[in-house]
């Protein structure tokens, strides 16, 4: 048997990562030395040109790793980790905290440099130079107010769950009362 019609097989006939029965066909895993149907899966041309082209990413295309991610084949999670790595927005990274590769599973995923700290990476920092994460806690240290509102962010009040935004290093997002507002990293200090 081919391997394209096993991948067909394994599959149902529909994309494994994405579920589209349009225009599917096979995709090799790259980076990795082993061949068949282990680093193999059943992809549609969307998926398929999204992972080899990085400019091409959609991400709301991508939501459907929320199941695909949790797949018994070893190429689509390998995929799947690779995906959620690359794109650039908050919800990946929440799937990426509930995602559980084997280590050997995890070594292939990570021989594409997906995962690895960027030279280029935005750093956000507080007020002291601390390095502020996606979650963390801040306390305002000066009273802001609020662009489009009347609402004043007192000093002293604790923003938590923050999340960071990322195209510029000096703006944070998190909720101050009800109303999420973007706050410059200047005014913070780290809980």
């Amino acid at each position: 048997m081919s391997l394209e019609r096993e991948l067909q097989k394994r599959s149902g006939s529909r994309c494994e990562l994405c579920n589209s029965e349009e225009k599917l066909s096979t995709y090799t895993v790259p980076d990795i030395k082993e061949n068949g149907l282990k680093t193999a899966l059943y992809a549609c041309n969307i998926c398929a040109e999204q992972m080899n082209d990085a400019d091409q990413i959609g991400a709301n295309h991508w939501r459907c790793l929320n199941d695909s991610m949790w797949s018994e084949y070893d190429a689509v999670k390998i995929m799947a980790w690779r995906m959620l790595n690359r794109i650039k927005a908050d919800w990946p990274q929440d799937l990426l905290g509930m995602m559980y590769l084997e280590d050997e599973v995890l070594e292939l995923a990570k021989a594409s440099g997906d995962g690895e700290a960027d030279g280029s990476k935005l750093i956000h920092r507080d007020v002291n130079g601390v390095i502020l994460e996606h979650g963390d806690s801040v306390v305002l240290i000066k009273d802001l107010k609020v662009k489009g509102s009347s609402m004043v962010a007192k000093q002293g009040t604790a923003v938590r769950n923050i999340r960071l935004d990322h195209e510029n290093e000096t703006y944070i997002e998190g909720k101050v009362g009800p109303t999420r507002i973007v706050i410059i990293t200047a005014y913070v200090k780290k809980i």
